[in-house]
């Protein structure tokens, strides 16, 4: 008997655990999981290049879309124009990627009304402008030009919520929001999760902890991450080697503390591996395959910073 009683309830602690094992095991990997970043390739990498050449590289890259630039640091948004949404849309099917983003410069925050209905046809959702303004501002004047902006852009907000796209605005140079304090006013006043921010540590003093610091203050507001530093600058023509030091791992930007603020954010939005080579509108390689191969190594980098 008493054997017999000892066997029911090994069989029901037995039975207990074996209920439980699939939870356990379940919170197990997702303890487990590791922080990623979500990977974006931008056009202008490629110069004028055609998109057809340019998106069986996408994947190449460890990327999942296309960020697609107007002249005139690349010409694929023209191109999409010139060839049609449908042939467009089938070209991304074909190489199973998708629109990530569409970068505007040219048409500004205040000029993207079309654009955002295109991005809604395409199924993309983020776009990136700059945010334009008085600059030079500081303390509080800096904060009622922000806050004039975000007013003055209420009703661009309205058809990105119509349309399912983020606008997100970067921190570009000669900017109303080219600073840290302009980003953190922008995230803190904005009205709707359809503005957010696009941060370029390229524009940005080269200090690790600064930047780090500041994409914890951003938070999830940031739509979108440059892995992009100023190295040696893009304004004036430089020997190759000293152009790219623009590149992850490359240049002097330790972008691990970087990366780990991005973890510890969580971080959800796009990456895009960047530089600007001069002039614009060439690719920031002799071809297609080495532009390539540079993305990779960037992207090889970062990912030993995520170790």
């Amino acid at each position: 008997m008493i054997e017999t009683l000892l066997t029911r309830r090994q069989f029901t602690a037995g039975a207990a655990v074996a209920l439980a094992a699939p939870s356990l095991i379940h919170a197990e990997e997702k303890s487990k999981k590791k922080f990623r970043l979500n990977y974006i390739l931008g056009s202008p990498m490629y110069g004028y290049t055609s998109l057809a050449e340019i998106l069986p590289e996408v994947k190449k890259t460890g990327a999942t879309a296309i960020d697609i630039w107007p002249k005139v640091h690349g010409n694929q948004r023209e191109q999409l124009a010139e060839m049609g949404e449908e042939k467009f849309a089938a070209l991304l099917k074909q190489h199973d990627i998708s629109l990530g983003c569409i970068t505007q410069y040219k048409l500004g925050p205040f000029g993207l009304r079309n654009e955002m209905k295109l991005a809604q046809r395409l199924g993309c959702h983020t776009m990136v402008t700059g945010g334009r303004g008085p600059k030079g501002l500081k303390g509080s004047e800096l904060k009622t030009a922000v806050a004039g902006f975000i007013e003055k852009l209420r009703p661009h907000l309205a058809v990105a919520e119509e349309s399912g796209v983020t606008i997100a605005i970067e921190n570009h140079g000669s900017n109303l929001i080219d600073s840290a304090d302009s980003l953190k006013w922008l995230a803190e006043l904005r009205p709707s999760k359809h503005l957010a921010i696009a941060l370029a540590p390229y524009h940005l003093p080269q200090d690790e902890k600064l930047l780090a610091d500041l994409i914890r203050t951003l938070g999830n507001r940031i739509a979108m991450f440059y892995a992009w530093q100023y190295g040696m600058g893009c304004m004036k023509k430089l020997p190759k080697a000293q152009e790219l030091l623009q590149m992850p791992g490359r240049g002097r930007l330790d972008f691990k503390p970087l990366l780990a603020a991005l973890a510890q954010i969580n971080y959800h939005g796009w990456t895009e591996i960047f530089m600007h080579p001069v002039p614009r509108g060439i690719p920031i390689l002799d071809s297609t395959e080495n532009v390539t191969a540079e993305i990779v190594r960037s992207r090889a980098y970062l990912e030993k910073c995520l170790m």
